[in-house]
């Protein structure tokens, strides 16, 4: 059992005053057998009341509205976590039958969502990679491991190439980004092979030996493998998900998941700043990040706070 506590600021500062800002926030982590929530408090300037519902995937949203004048928007989300070691599967021969199992399941409404292929024209190029690199005799298992290795390998990792406005096609194209933008490579890959795969947003924690994605949210991959359940896979890190990664939500893509998004009425620029610390209960271990982003000038009158900058908000 590994215990962490998780604190997440996103701060916006307006150079004048704005009004009837309306949100959207999906910090709430996910409960289940290998993940308790021991406490969680989200705090938001001007303490307006945080309506929470339930989407169809599952995730717990909360909505909130300022319709008062303010100069500055402030989400506080302070969490402490429990995540428990979920048996993996060994990656071998594990799993034979389960291709016919998957072939079962095409229709099952569980997981059409998450065998709907994205708008990707390059489509082409990648099922030429998938057939070539891809062992006929290998399991499903063994399959979705072996192309979580191919992206870790052949993309690489660089902040500041990708925003999340970035096309599939420009990802497959530049062969760098970060991790929501290998997410959504494996993502494609798995989905063309018949194996359903779902995005997960949620944070990478303190490891000594050390990962990429630390003490910022993070993205990855689960797998259906119908012998195991959903099998998380970590692309930018070349892992199976275990008690390291703490999950927020799950979705077809990036823009099911989306922690933080929202408008407000105003012509006013703004300053996005987003502050990540991630620490293990009791230990020195500590990762941290912190950026701040410059808005361009508004054009409208109903501006979009969120859409410009949000990848800031989002997984590196």
């Amino acid at each position: 059992m590994s215990k962490f506590n998780i604190r997440h600021i996103t701060r916006y500062r307006y150079e004048g005053e704005v009004s009837d800002s309306a949100n959207q926030v999906m910090l709430y982590p996910i409960v289940d057998s290998f993940q308790e929530v021991l406490s969680h408090e989200i705090q938001v300037s001007g303490n307006p009341p945080i309506s929470v519902h339930e989407d169809y995937y599952g995730n717990r949203i909360g909505t909130f509205t300022q319709p008062l004048a303010h100069a500055e928007l402030v989400i506080d989300s302070q969490l402490s976590v429990l995540t428990r070691h979920k048996p993996l599967p060994d990656g071998t021969s594990e799993g034979v039958n389960d291709w016919k199992a998957l072939e079962g399941i095409r229709l099952d409404a569980r997981y059409i969502d998450f065998l709907k292929p994205e708008r990707f024209g390059s489509f082409p190029e990648l099922a030429e990679v998938l057939e070539a690199e891809r062992c006929k005799q290998c399991s499903p298992i063994e399959t979705a491991v072996d192309f979580c290795k191919y992206v870790y390998e052949n993309f690489t990792y660089e902040k500041g190439i990708t925003t999340v406005e970035t096309t599939l096609d420009e990802i497959w194209k530049l062969k760098t980004g970060v991790c929501q933008d290998f997410a959504h490579i494996l993502l494609v890959m798995l989905r063309h092979l018949n194996i359903p795969a779902r995005y997960v947003s949620g944070y990478v924690c303190p490891n000594k030996g050390g990962m990429r994605g630390e003490g910022a949210t993070h993205a990855w991959v689960e797998a259906f493998i119908p012998s195991h359940g959903w099998l998380g896979l970590d692309p930018t890190n070349n892992c199976m998900v275990n008690e390291t990664h703490v999950r927020l939500a799950v979705g077809r893509n990036f823009s099911d998941c989306s922690p933080v998004r929202g408008t407000y009425r105003g012509v006013s620029d703004h300053t996005l700043e987003v502050s990540v610390t991630v620490s293990y209960e009791g230990d020195n271990v500590v990762a941290k990040d912190h950026e701040v982003v410059f808005s361009s000038p508004s054009t409208s009158h109903y501006r979009n706070s969120f859409r410009k900058h949000q990848e800031m908000q989002m997984q590196q």
